[in-house]
């Protein structure tokens, strides 16, 4: 069975930093690509980034490009989101999961910016 777990939510000021993690389990982890997706306050869910894989480098949302970065460890079965620089329109309940559309994803983790 697919699980997958995120945590490293919280609160911080605008600017500051995070850094999100994906556990997963029950399936074959390295051959998977791994999305990061967001839902903001009375919003749906967004797509954020993806991991590399299938010939593909990562992929990032326009309006994350530069401030975050998505990382896997395949010995840990983990998927990071280091968000630098993070904005109010930052602020949302993160998902990991197995599609861009966030099949599988977990429970998430709540990310609030504000100062």
């Amino acid at each position: 069975e697919v699980h997958l777990v995120e945590s490293g939510g919280g609160l911080v000021q605008p600017g500051g930093s995070l850094r999100l993690s994906c556990a997963a389990s029950g399936f074959n982890f390295t051959a998977t690509v791994i999305h990061w997706l967001r839902q903001a306050p009375g919003n749906g869910l967004e797509w954020v980034a993806r991991t590399s894989g299938g010939g593909v480098g990562a992929l990032y949302t326009y309006s994350v490009k530069g401030r975050f970065t998505i990382s896997r460890d395949d010995a840990k079965n983990t998927v990071y989101l280091q968000m630098d620089d993070l904005k109010s329109d930052d602020t949302g309940l993160y998902y990991c999961g197995t599609s861009a559309g966030g099949a599988n994803r977990g429970q998430g983790t709540q990310v609030t910016v504000s100062s």
